[in-house]
């Protein structure tokens, strides 16, 4: 691999310039190579960022030696065709979440990385955020005792957008759950793991996307408290309690620049100033694992991949949430 690490974007809409932004913090990052479905789109994209390789079709970057890795940035409904040519043309991948639109097509990604040889990471960026790795050791570490409560939402105004766009759209694999609710369940499982049984329920829009959905995962000895939503904007709060103490990770907590430590009637809080938007951790994280010719991340593999989809199924399958392309 040469001196810098080079990037290829799949999909140059909204996500994919929030991400560019890090990438170009990080010193052995090049943006290379641009592609969409739309030569112009992505043509327009390579104006604005300077990127030099240009193409009007996903098969031809992948096809192409331009680049190392590529991002892919499109709907979830694309996340499995995208992820598995590119890895069968040997590019490494880091994939938006979630990675897939189930656990069976999770696992169809999962196995081709292994079967090439090649690097794949779910593009779960919180799990790299400072501020939650301080946390996930803190607990881990017993500072607030035994963990018996997670309290986790993520919630935004949605019903005004077109019904056409990513979060509405049934062929897109549209709603809160897999595009945000991804979030608290990332959380839940983070620190408690799988739980032993889920309940959960949703209301959906008159055209059958799903709109808002609780969630309650049960533990033996602790509950996680779970919600999404595209009907209000909510406080997009964490709180974990312990049985000696309490952490809170303040709005927006799946990127936050600090937390919260409430522990025998006293409060500190501990800032983690981020660098960039966020995404510079996850991607020094890819960095890392290519240059030690990894296929996964130690922190976040594709076992917890397979197990976050698999939760996601479950939520799924309780409120009656599909798709017009899974039949």
């Amino acid at each position: 691999m040469e001196t810098k690490i080079r990037w290829g974007i799949v999909g140059p809409g909204k996500i994919a310039r929030k991400f560019i932004s890090d990438l170009q913090l990080v010193e052995d990052a090049e943006v290379a190579a641009v592609a969409s479905r739309s030569l112009k789109k992505a043509q327009d994209f390579a104006d604005e960022y300077a990127i030099e390789n240009v193409f009007g079709s996903y098969g031809e970057l992948f096809a192409s030696d331009t680049v190392d890795v590529v991002y892919i940035a499109t709907p979830h409904r694309f996340h499995k065709e995208l992820t598995l040519q590119a890895l069968e043309s040997g590019k490494h991948v880091l994939c938006e979440k979630p990675l897939g639109v189930s656990k069976p097509e999770v696992q169809e990604m999962v196995d081709a990385a292994q079967r090439n040889k090649v690097f794949l990471m779910e593009a779960l960026w919180s799990r790299f955020n400072p501020s939650i790795q301080k946390v996930k050791q803190l607990v881990d570490t017993g500072e607030i005792g035994d963990l018996t409560h997670i309290n986790a939402d993520f919630g935004f105004y949605a019903l005004d957008r077109d019904e056409e766009s990513r979060v509405l759209n049934l062929d897109l694999a549209s709603g809160s759950l897999l595009d945000i609710g991804i979030y608290p369940i990332f959380l839940a499982y983070l620190f408690l793991g799988k739980p032993k049984e889920i309940f959960a329920a949703s209301n959906f829009h008159p055209n059958g996307t799903e709109l808002q959905t609780s969630m309650i995962f049960q533990y033996p000895q602790a509950q996680a408290v779970l919600y999404s939503g595209f009907t209000s904007r909510t406080r997009t709060e964490a709180e974990l309690s312990g049985s000696q103490g309490e952490i809170f990770l303040p709005s927006r907590w799946h990127e936050a620049d600090g937390y919260t430590l409430l522990k025998d009637g006293v409060s500190e809080t501990f800032e983690h100033p981020l660098k960039g938007i966020g995404f510079y951790y996850e991607i020094l994280e890819v960095h890392q694992c290519l240059r030690a010719k990894k296929v996964e991340s130690d922190l976040w593999t594709h076992q917890n991949s397979l197990d976050v989809a698999e939760l996601l199924d479950t939520v799924r399958e309780k409120c009656g949430i599909r798709f017009p392309f899974e039949g």
